[in-house]
């Protein structure tokens, strides 16, 4: 059975996208942090972080640093913060959220997040890697 996370890469399901390459996409997140709070996630559905390919892995992180400097410059914070749990949906997945201290790095901060407002983070991110030279994972919400 697909994961959540496929269903919404192949369009079942509506999400909120930042970024789409041949390996990785970004999408907000539902269940937010903070504003700004993103999901990296390769395309193919691998459960462990461990088991992903290593070109892959290394795309993840390249994009993550890419979306990073678009999350300082759209929602400036000390620091972005990235996590992976992986317990919530079997399928590899990193969290990356703007931070201003330790007490920020923590679920129970999640809330549920309104469509108007992922649709207007995810915008101001897109925007700030244009801006920033990243325009190969442009894609529109």
């Amino acid at each position: 059975m697909a994961t959540v996370f496929s269903m919404i890469i192949n369009g079942t399901l509506p999400g909120h996208f930042v970024w789409k390459d041949e390996h990785v996409v970004a999408i907000m997140t539902i269940q937010p942090f903070r504003d700004g709070h993103v999901l990296v996630i390769p395309r193919a559905e691998i459960d462990h972080f461990d088991d992903v390919p290593e070109q892959v892995a290394a795309r993840l992180m390249v994009v993550s640093q890419r979306i990073a400097k678009a999350l300082k410059q759209a929602f400036p914070c000390e620091r972005i913060g990235m996590m992976i749990a992986g317990m919530e949906v079997p399928h590899t997945h990193l969290h990356l959220f703007p931070v201003n201290e330790l007490g920020d790095l923590s679920f129970s901060h999640a809330k549920d997040a309104d469509q108007d407002t992922l649709r207007a983070n995810a915008a101001r991110i897109r925007a700030a890697l244009v801006e920033l030279g990243y325009p190969e994972g442009r894609c529109e919400d």
